[in-house]
């Protein structure tokens, strides 16, 4: 009788691995070798393949003739329909928890905002991207809408290399946290319009920070 994986140590590879590739421990474009994973992970085959087979569906993974799975290579054309859709996707998460929240949940996106804050003071990858999940954490339990949230997390998995490759350029750092704030101020304003805005123009600057070295580097 085959024995299928435990899914909860299955969605901690995933997990492991998402961050990994988000990280960028795993490049755009590398080989992913299942002896490798299997003693990076400490897991059998038949979990890892499980593991490998969801990154395949999210578009983290694409398996290459005659190479097997690599890391997916985001194009500029691909990053700017990622941006496209996050960009409509968050500004109406902004909009619904303007409508919806409460004000304790107002009070702990300021919270939220002022813990990813201090990781851009002290910039790590890997503690962008836990300060960054908890901040949509907060505004998408207050838009509450769980298709905005099914489908913005499913966009948030394609862009996770993307977020850490807008925020390379330091000064692009500074920038993102200060639109933050101001869309943030807008929420607490309790102002639908200039949070939608705000939004919009924060992760359309990202796409265009993400696009610009995405375009350098192929040069």
């Amino acid at each position: 009788m085959r024995v299928e994986p435990h899914p909860g140590r299955r969605e901690q590879v995933v997990e492991r691995l998402r961050l990994a590739i988000a990280t960028g421990h795993f490049k755009p474009g590398a080989r992913l070798i299942e002896r490798e994973l299997c003693e990076l992970t400490g897991v059998s085959r038949t979990s890892l393949r499980e593991a490998l087979r969801e990154l395949q569906s999210e578009g983290l993974i694409t398996a290459q003739p005659n190479r097997g799975l690599t890391v997916t290579v985001i194009t500029p054309e691909a990053a700017e329909s990622i941006y496209q859709v996050r960009a409509v996707l968050e500004a109406l998460a902004a909009r619904l928890f303007v409508r919806h929240a409460s004000d304790a949940q107002v009070t702990e996106l300021r919270r939220s905002v002022e813990r990813l804050a201090k990781v851009y003071a002290n910039y790590t990858p890997e503690g962008f991207l836990s300060a960054k999940t908890g901040f949509y954490q907060v505004l998408l339990d207050g838009a509450g809408n769980q298709t905005v949230t099914n489908m913005l997390q499913q966009v948030h998995v394609r862009a996770s290399q993307l977020r850490v490759t807008s925020l390379s350029n330091p000064s692009r750092a500074k920038k993102s946290i200060a639109e933050i704030r101001r869309f943030v101020a807008a929420i607490e304003a309790r102002d639908e319009d200039a949070a939608w805005q705000l939004c919009m123009v924060h992760v359309e600057n990202a796409g265009h920070a993400a696009l610009a070295i995405l375009r350098n580097s192929k040069k």
